[in-house]
């Protein structure tokens, strides 16, 4: 009977399992295209959703027929396929393979940005286009549209794969990946191959989008977030084959609804009285670093003409100077600035140790890492609980939330030596997912629903916490007190990070971010120079979540969520990943910060607007200056207040395989490729 009732919950995962498969196909159309890993197919699965949405339920004040809703629908999509193609894709043509993957995330922060100024971050009910009568079986009902998705996508599986098996557009699709030297020399256009795969890409989510509104309510979130176990699915479909991400998408929605159902066995592990959250994320987790260690390197190479690599991360030289013009002046602001705007520069200053992070492990070392944020959480969860359960307060549970964030980011580090890039940053986002739902929605070792809380800092009895007795020139609260302990520790953070840039270790990330086996080759230990990163990376990460926790007095899992990690990650790339003043003014102009409570304050712009701007800003800085607007106004041609690198005129490369700033760029020139132009 257990194993009959099994069987019926796994048919019931039909209708997920479609969705996910559905959404890994859209990632198998890009990457087969133009060679983007798109983590942004779930954002146009829910933009079409959207669109269905309103043309079916007259938001637009006229209601449509079924059928011109669909079409409409589709035809929208295509739209959204050809801006994705020739906004996105065409420009960033020979950028790296990271950087198109963060214009990705630009595009899906822009996107769900853009729904919730519209339509509210509520969810809708949307009329389903699929048959609604149900099935018995094994005493369970199931839906008829469980199985009709099923079918649907199969179908579409099936046509793709012969189609690019056998047509001469599949043909020429292949070839264009494989080297696109030669296809062009045959006469085949790479940019018509990739334009004709992203408009399937996009006919194919917004087939997603409409399916969706039989199983799920229109969400700013969850097909957005449906890129998690697509991705997972298309991992072991190789980023290229279609039928086998269906059978793997179909898999994980399948294994989800059985958990469902083990969930409510009295065996089950418990939360609160209630099933233990976040299993499922987690077993995505676990299906995609399987599907990334034992099946990433059977990935095919792109055959791009050219690849350009991350740009150059400029070496401080004065830092205490330029720290002795801005923390005075940053001080001064604390006391004097409305509470409100005191607030804004508090949080300012602890994203931007977040953002610090994401200096390290990616402009230093080169590597995506998207679960940063995730890390901050478990420092800031374990200074509740330390709390709560022991009374350890301030310091020592700070520190222990520290070393334990730094502890884990060492083991997310593991899995860096052996998959690096956008391949790390697909898995770094489903522990981003994973840590939210099972560790911090937990009411046991998390949050719950209430949130944990958080006693203010304090030590030797004088508390310096947002409630201190003192308060700044406007009044109220956070107090200055805080505040400037705030700026102490970001200062302390900054000049360590740009230390860490001017220090042998710091040359080491630099040279295994310029290329690993020449690195190697030169005496640097790949291993523990990759390690050593992310473990120092995840230490500021750690710090950025005590502060946090500090900050709002109790800590809740929605202050950690994917989506949050992913704006982070596009606003410190429009400042500059590669330099301490990126990551500080990402800090500033990032939402919740200064510059977004100036905009809420004087024009009354909430933070989405923000959000929508970042992400097509994004775009335009990979493009027009990927270095970052804080970067070149501090290292570019023009005088800056922080002084430029000195460079040593023969770019010699030291003993013990260091390379300096001028050796690292003739590196990176050596082994890049000679660009060729490739008419269109």
């Amino acid at each position: 009977m257990l194993a009959e009732q099994i069987f019926a919950y796994a048919i019931l995962g039909l209708g997920s399992g479609a969705l996910f498969a559905g959404t890994g196909l859209g990632v198998v159309l890009s990457y087969r295209g133009s060679g983007v890993i798109n983590l942004a197919t779930g954002a146009i699965a829910m933009l079409s959703g959207y669109c269905y949405w309103a043309l079916a339920t007259g938001e637009f004040g006229v209601t449509f027929a079924t059928p011109l809703a669909v079409v409409l629908t589709l035809l929208f999509s295509v739209v959204l396929g050809v801006a994705f193609e020739l906004g996105v894709v065409r420009p960033l043509r020979r950028q790296p393979p990271l950087a198109k993957l963060v214009a990705t995330l630009g595009v899906l922060l822009s996107a769900q940005a853009a729904i919730v100024l519209a339509f509210g971050d509520t969810a809708h009910p949307q009329p389903s286009i699929l048959p609604g009568g149900v099935v018995t079986l094994f005493g369970v009902t199931i839906p008829d549209y469980d199985i009709w998705m099923a079918a649907i996508v199969l179908a579409v599986t099936l046509l793709l794969a012969a189609g690019y098996r056998w047509t001469r557009f599949g043909l020429g699709t292949r070839a264009a990946a494989e080297n696109e030297a030669y296809a062009t020399l045959f006469g085949l256009s790479p940019n018509r191959y990739s334009m004709g795969n992203t408009v399937l890409m996009a006919l194919a989510m917004g087939l997603v989008g409409l399916l969706a509104a039989s199983i799920n309510e229109v969400d700013p979130i969850t097909l957005v977030l449906y890129i998690v176990p697509a991705l997972a699915a298309a991992m072991f479909g190789r980023l290229t084959g279609f039928t086998t991400t269906y059978v793997a998408g179909l898999v994980i929605g399948m294994a989800e609804s059985v958990l469902v159902f083990l969930g409510g066995q009295s065996w089950f592990p418990t939360s609160n009285g209630g099933p233990l959250p976040g299993v499922d994320e987690l077993l995505v987790l676990v299906v995609l670093v399987v599907a990334t260690f034992f099946r990433a390197g059977k990935i095919p190479s792109r055959g791009d003409i050219v690849e350009r690599r991350l740009p150059r991360a400029p070496r401080p030289v004065a830092p205490l100077r330029t720290a002795a013009i801005f923390v005075p002046i940053a001080a001064v602001a604390m006391w004097a600035l409305p509470f409100g705007f005191r607030e804004g520069l508090i949080t300012s200053c602890i994203f931007a140790i977040s953002l610090l992070s994401l200096v390290v492990v990616t402009g230093y070392l080169g590597q995506l890492s998207l679960v940063q944020l995730g890390l901050a959480g478990v420092a800031g969860f374990l200074v509740s609980h330390l709390f709560t359960n022991f009374g350890i307060g301030f310091p020592w549970a700070a520190i222990v939330g520290v070393l334990a964030a730094a502890a884990l980011g060492v083991g997310f580090g593991f899995p860096a030596l052996r998959v690096r890039g956008v391949q790390l940053a697909v898995v770094t986002l489903a522990a981003t997912v994973a840590l939210e739902t099972f560790w911090f929605s937990n009411g046991t070792w998390g949050a719950g629903v209430l949130g944990a809380p958080v006693p203010a800092p304090s030590l030797f009895g004088f508390s310096f916490g947002t409630n201190a007795s003192f308060h700044g020139l406007g009044g109220g609260e956070p107090s200055p007190l805080f505040g400037w302990f705030c700026l102490i520790v970001l200062t302390v953070v900054a000049l360590l990070v740009a230390n860490l840039r001017r220090s042998r270790l710091g040359q080491q990330m630099l040279a295994v971010r310029a290329n690993e086996r020449a690195a190697a080759a030169s005496g640097v230990n790949v291993r523990n120079v990759k390690l050593t990163g992310f473990g120092i990376a995840a230490g500021i990460a750690g710090v950025c979540g005590v502060l946090l926790s500090y900050s709002y007095g109790s800590i809740t899992a929605s202050s950690f969520s994917a989506l949050i990690a992913v704006a982070l990650v596009a606003f410190v790339y429009i400042t500059g990943i590669t330099s301490v003043p990126g990551g500080i003014f990402g800090g500033v102009i990032y939402v919740g910060g200064l510059f977004a409570y100036a905009l809420l304050d004087w024009f009354g712009l909430q933070g989405n607007w923000l959000n929508l701007a970042v992400g097509f800003l994004v775009v335009m800085s990979l493009v027009s200056r990927p270095e970052g607007g804080a970067t070149f106004l501090f290292y570019g041609k023009r005088p800056s207040l922080w002084p430029r690198a000195s460079k040593d005129p023969q770019g010699k490369m030291p003993a013990g395989g260091v390379v300096n700033d001028e050796g690292e760029q003739q590196m990176e020139r050596s082994l890049a490729p000679v660009e060729v132009e490739v008419p269109s």
